[in-house]
């Protein structure tokens, strides 16, 4: 697996599915910045009907794959998860099937996201359980605080960049900024 972020606010995600597990998948996309959402639901008991994107109350065909780069596919049963899977990868899409690693280009991790700050957790889906766990975990450390820190370390940054101090340095001074202020020193368990 390569572990990468990518800006997915103007390429074109669709959500394929049913229930619960497409809705999720939805809102992680939101979640990320997607604003191009193509959302393909059957049996969606009105909760699609407030999604932001753009709904369809069927599955895709072929030529709706075209153009799309991620394609979540989530609640259906697996003989339509390998048939939407088989036709989003022929249109050049990567695909996640949840629960259906055979099927995955990539893998959805558990994410703690504070602001700018995303710490991902994967297990390669084979242990989706224990990514949850250690998401927790990262979450209890790493509370709303650091979304103001990141933003501060961006501004210090851009300031020592500007007085011409090289990345070294920049990565020196950082460290010893967030020593002085103890930022990661262990949290009181809640």
């Amino acid at each position: 697996m390569l572990p990468i972020f990518v800006d997915v606010a103007l390429r074109k995600i669709m959500v394929v599915g049913r229930g619960t597990p497409a809705q999720q998948r939805l809102e992680y996309a939101h979640s990320a910045g997607a604003e191009r959402i193509f959302l393909y639901v059957i049996d969606q008991d009105g909760w699609a009907c407030h999604a932001e994107a753009v709904l369809y109350e069927r599955l895709p065909d072929e030529s709706e794959f075209q153009g799309a780069s991620i394609v979540f596919i989530a609640g259906l049963p697996a003989i339509d998860a390998a048939r939407m899977a088989a036709m989003a990868r022929a249109a050049g899409a990567l695909v996640n099937v949840e629960d259906v690693t055979d099927l995955c280009d990539f893998h959805v991790p558990a994410l703690v996201r504070r602001g700018d700050l995303s710490i991902a957790v994967s297990t390669s889906g084979k242990a989706p359980a224990l990514a949850q766990k250690l998401k927790t975990y990262l979450s209890d450390r790493f509370g709303p605080e650091w979304e103001g820190r990141v933003q501060r370390i961006a501004e210090a940054r851009m300031h020592w960049r500007a007085q011409g101090a090289s990345k070294d340095e920049v990565i020196m001074r950082t460290s010893k900024l967030m020593d002085q202020e103890s930022w990661l020193e262990e949290r009181a368990p809640l």
